[in-house]
């Protein structure tokens, strides 16, 4: 049974993902990290025991246009019974729900994400921001990961943030804005002094 991530399900995630993480496959995740993220997580449910995840996938955003697909996992007893297809295809409808463009992911298994209908990229043009968990990786210094990319929505539906991205331009509300406070009890940005401020 597909569904979403709870926190009693925390436990079960973390030992499936070890496991893989151990054969050096992915990259481990401490609880204090799955419980962080775990709205960005689906799992399946084995039918046949009730609380035991045979299979787990996720899905993070990266920027208006673009989401990562990762830790995608599947219990090796239940490989061949295409879990992990359907968790990718949920992956893939909750990006298109949310209006997202593009979905990337690191993988080592290029054919199956292959026929899932990604494509290879250079791992190079994928955002900065996707390499934030490369100073956690063991192969850091030699990554031989694959990068591989969907494109979930036609360009003409992209949102306007996304459009603005592609122009170098983001004109994104800040928090501050949305908080609605007072001028003179808002912090100031980093970097930014009040008048009579000291530096």
């Amino acid at each position: 049974m597909l569904r979403h991530a709870t926190i009693a399900d925390v436990p079960e995630i973390a030992r499936l993902i070890s496991h893989f993480a151990g054969q050096g496959k992915m990259l481990f995740r401490s609880h204090a990290e799955l419980y962080e993220t775990l709205r960005d997580f689906t799992v399946f449910e084995a039918p046949d025991s009730p609380g035991r995840i045979a299979g787990v996938c996720a899905l993070e955003i990266v920027w208006a246009d673009m989401a990562e697909l990762k830790s995608l996992a599947v219990t090796p007893s239940c490989h061949g019974r295409g879990i992990g297809r359907q968790l990718v295809e949920t992956v893939l409808q909750e990006a298109r729900d949310l209006k997202i463009q593009r979905v990337f992911a690191l993988t080592y298994e290029p054919d199956f994400f292959k026929k899932m209908g990604f494509y290879t990229v250079d791992r190079e043009a994928l955002p900065l921001k996707v390499w934030s968990d490369c100073a956690k990786c063991p192969k850091r210094d030699g990554c031989d990961e694959i990068a591989m990319v969907m494109d979930v929505l036609p360009r003409a539906v992209e949102s306007a943030e996304a459009e603005q991205a592609e122009h170098g331009h983001y004109d994104v509300p800040s928090r501050l804005v949305s908080l609605n406070l007072p001028p003179h009890t808002r912090p100031a940005a980093p970097g930014y002094r009040r008048a009579g401020e000291m530096g």
